[in-house]
């Protein structure tokens, strides 16, 4: 019988824009960018330093989390959404197109064998 962890068993993460809790692989993970910028960028192997928000990959949840201004208070300082709005209009249109389905992605060197 093969090991698999269900849904319900995985870590929760509440949406900065829909405010629905869901398993932590559904959401994306949202950081301050750093280095004196006001950005927010996606982290998208979950592993960068500092505070976090999450997020659905959906433009809907994305246009929530904007009309309540939950960047800024989410993560405090920052109000640059552009490659937040890129990373998931990007994703939505990746699901339309059957030949980015096709891709593959080839690992980072190593690390996550």
């Amino acid at each position: 019988m093969a090991h698999t962890q269900h849904l319900e068993d995985q870590p929760q993460r509440t949406c900065i824009g829909c405010r629905k809790k869901g398993p932590r692989s559904e959401l994306l993970r949202l950081v301050a960018e750093g280095s004196g910028s006001t950005a927010v960028v996606v982290d998208e192997r979950r592993r960068m330093a500092g505070r976090g928000a999450w997020l659905h990959s959906s433009e809907t949840c994305l246009a929530l989390a904007i009309k309540r201004r939950a960047f800024g208070r989410a993560l405090p300082g920052t109000t640059g959404t552009a490659a937040v709005e890129r990373r998931i209009t990007a994703g939505t249109q990746a699901v339309d197109t059957p030949v980015a389905a096709a891709t593959t992605v080839q690992p980072e060197s190593g690390s996550e064998n």
